[in-house]
Formats: structure tokens, sequence, C-alpha cells
């Protein structure tokens, strides 16, 4: 399998690559890969000669300097995962900071139509403009035909799809199905970090968001949103963040329900100090 750590490196394979004519995908991640990560290569695979797996935990991203200490990073057992998809046809992107950042350690600002201030947005102050900024320099450092991101975090799919249309970038960018454990928890690196009863206790945040997807069929918006609040106030251990049921597209919380929208659920959870996030189509 073909590490690479410098994007100089990397840019001068790739070359090679594109005069062959070689379609090529890319699967952006911060590492601590499981199933669910898995998942994103194999698709990437079937649709393209060759994948870049990008594997770099981004600090511009995260609001919180303890969470971007104790995110996990595990490259040699990724990179085993990664061997048991393809060794042949998987080319890993592991690049420093100063790799990517060149010293100044800094987001760029983007406008993303307000896309960016909907949910993650209003309790992670600028997460966003660290997610586009990274994005897009893979974008251009990588330049594939096509980049796979996981339905778990829909609000930043939504995002990367404006990036790439308000950049201009040519590249089609898919989204994948949310990968759960077999307790219908959505797999996140994160899930590492759980106690062994907070674990237990996990797979509520699914089983909830699947009896409001019922709910929303025969009841308003307002109506399911305090049936949520209800169930987390009863828990003993789970602590609900934010439950919003919210336009696909938009991604602003609906007030009215219309037959001719798109509707989705999210919901983010602490289980004691691990943020977990979720979402689930309505219709």
């Amino acid at each position: 399998m073909e590490l690479y750590s410098e994007k100089q490196q990397i840019t001068t394979a790739i070359d090679v690559l594109k005069t062959k004519q070689l379609t090529l995908g890319l699967v952006p991640t911060m590492g601590a890969l499981h199933e669910g990560h898995l998942q994103l290569v194999k698709k990437a695979l079937e649709d393209n000669d060759k994948v870049v797996v990008s594997i770099f935990v981004n600090p511009t991203q995260f609001d919180n300097k303890e969470d971007l200490e104790k995110y996990p990073r595990t490259l040699k057992n990724d990179l085993n995962l990664l061997k048991t998809v393809s060794k042949e046809n998987i080319m890993v992107y592991a690049p420093t900071i100063d790799d990517i950042y060149e010293g100044k350690t800094v987001s760029q600002n983007f406008d993303f139509d307000g896309l960016e201030f909907e949910m993650e947005g209003k309790f992670r102050s600028g997460h966003f403009d660290g997610v586009g900024t990274i994005v897009k320099r893979f974008f251009d450092i990588v330049k594939p035909h096509n980049a796979y991101f996981g339905e778990k975090d829909f609000q930043q799919l939504q995002i990367i799809k404006k990036l790439v249309e308000k950049e201009r970038i040519p590249v089609n960018v898919v989204g994948c199905e949310i990968h759960r454990e077999d307790s219908g928890l959505a797999m996140s690196s994160r899930n590492t970090r759980l106690k062994p009863a907070y674990k237990k206790a996990a797979p509520f945040i699914y089983e909830t968001l699947t009896t409001a997807k019922k709910c929303f069929g025969t009841n308003s918006a307002n109506k399911v949103l305090e049936w949520v609040e209800n169930q987390f106030m009863k828990h003993d251990l789970l602590e609900l963040e934010y439950f919003i049921i919210a336009d696909a597209e938009t991604l602003k919380p609906v007030k009215r329900k219309s037959n001719k929208k798109s509707y989705r659920a999210f919901i983010a959870v602490y289980a004691d100090d691990i943020r977990l996030i979720d979402n689930i189509a309505l219709n």
C-alpha cells in the first residue's frame, strides 16, 4: 500500500495516474477508521480505478482543544484495516499539519448560503470554516473525480456540496448511507471512548429517532420535538443537546410540514463527555 506524508509526493504519483486516464476517488477521514469508513472506501473502489484515503486530524475544525487532543490517532491500525479492502488500489495520504497549512494553521472564511449557521453551526463556532478549508485543500491536492462522505454528518455533506458549487470545483460529491453497529448506534471514531454504561445506553439515540420518524407521519413537528425532549429528560445517562426537524435541502427547522419537501431529524447527545450525533430521513 502506498503511503504519502508530503503533498509533493502524492501529487507526483497522481499526475502519473492522470496521464494513464485512470479515475480517482477521494475518501477524506480523520483516521481511527471503522467499518463505516471502510464502506465509503469500498464504494469508492467500485466507482474508480484508484482511491486516495486521507488520514488527518484537522485542528481548524475543532472548537474544543481538549476534544482535539483526545481524538484517537491510530495510523498503523488504520493502514492494516485498509489493506483488508485492497492492497493495490488504495493510496493513503497522511500529512503533517505543516504540510497542509505551511505554518499558518488558520481557516479560510466561507459563505455557505446560511447552511453553516444551522444546527452544528450554532454549537461549534468556526467548525464549518475549518471543514471547508481542509476539504478544499484536499480537493486541490488530489484533484479527484469523485469524493465520498457519510450521511452521519449530513450537514457537513450539504456544506461540501455547496462548497463545490460556489467554488466551481470539478468533483462529484457522493453521499453514502450511515453505517450502524448491530445495536443501531451510528458508527463513529468517538464510540471507542464510550465507557461501558454509556455504550450500553447510546443505542437509545437511534431508537428515539426511529420512533420520531413514525410519529412524524401523523403529528406536527412541534409534537415530535416535545416527545423527544421528554424522552431524554427521563433518561439517566444521556443528555440531549438538540433535536431538530429540518428541511433536508436548506437545513432550516420546519415550521409547517409540506408534502413537497423532504425532511430529516437531527440529534446531538452527550454520553458523559462524548458528543454523539445522528440523523434520519423522515419522508
